[in-house]
């Protein structure tokens, strides 16, 4: 189990890190959002021991992860960190870099290894290509790959499949995810896309202000937000009278109510068209089948 204690930390007397206290358990996914200067990437940073703590203790099982200040090389064998970038050796291969630090007395399991993560991170026609003429993309994919290559028992990812095309995330996504939970590998991956959290985290850590503003399941921050940043986190949100926080799928036209609108203009989103309409005032955002004319008088509802 990872056990964090109210860790802080500050980087030239900035505070960026404040009591911040979680677990996470053997195989559990945590994702960990906020917006750009949250401390996502310093919190990971901290994890893996590269700074030292302000105060605080962060626990693998039964040993300190201790930071530079005790360690003559950062870092622990039971961990691996993927960070933005990407550090690979770019003039050999991509099952060269995989299999760098697999050990060469067992050259049978060392393959096996290469070519199960090569299938990982669907880069097995690539095996033989240096990485020096991959794409982002695929670098980050190899990254991946080696870091996995030793089996770790905990994970960070830092933005793991920001470089990666739209039409290969998904894939990519859920072979990872299914690999970390079938090996029993714990993973904290810091994120600004919903689409890494949702359907594959056990938990999600809201950064904010260097504090944790929330530590729960997606599924009840989903339907429990307390705050302006995690609904934005899920999709488009309203801010009426009648109720805290309302998702624009939330909101539905009808006959009659007392929530009138004025259309202002309409977004296609392909299986939706993405409705704006002034309300009292006040800009909202609803869904619906098809687009709605500018100044058309409507009447929503609240459906959740």
């Amino acid at each position: 189990m990872l056990n964090v204690k109210n860790l802080s930390f500050s980087y030239h007397k900035t505070p960026v890190l404040k009591a911040i206290s979680f677990n996470a358990k053997q195989g559990e996914n945590i994702a960990v959002i906020g917006e750009s200067g949250s401390g996502k990437s310093t919190l990971l940073k901290v994890l893996y021991g590269e700074y030292d703590l302000d105060q605080g203790h962060i626990f693998w099982k039964n040993q300190e992860v201790l930071g530079p200040k005790y360690n003559l090389v950062v870092g622990y064998d039971f961990m691996k960190y993927v960070a933005q970038e990407f550090d690979l050796m770019p003039f050999i291969s991509v099952a060269e870099n995989i299999g760098k630090f697999l050990s060469n007395f067992y050259p049978e399991e060392k393959q096996r290894r290469t070519e199960e993560l090569l299938e990982v991170v669907e880069l097995t026609s690539f095996a033989k290509t240096k990485v020096k003429i991959l794409s982002g993309g695929q670098k980050q994919r190899v990254a991946l790959a080696r870091a996995l290559a030793k089996e770790p028992e905990i994970i960070l990812l830092d933005e793991p499949f920001s470089h990666i095309d739209n039409f290969k995330k998904q894939s990519l996504r859920r072979s990872v995810f299914k690999y970390l939970k079938d090996k029993k590998i714990t993973c904290i991956v810091a994120t600004h896309d919903k689409e890494d959290v949702l359907g594959f985290a056990d938990k999600m850590i809201v950064l904010h202000d260097n504090e944790i503003l929330a530590n729960n399941t997606p599924e009840h921050l989903y339907n429990n937000p307390k705050d302006k940043l995690i609904a934005s986190f899920f999709g488009e949100f309203n801010e009426l009278k009648s109720a805290s926080f309302v998702y624009a799928h939330q909101l539905k036209v009808v006959e009659k109510s007392n929530l009138k609108a004025i259309v202002k203009r309409y977004y296609y989103k392909g299986r939706y068209y993405l409705i704006e309409a002034n309300l009292d005032g006040k800009t909202v955002f609803f869904e619906h089948d098809k687009e709605l004319k500018k100044g058309l008088s409507i009447c929503l509802s609240i459906v959740k």
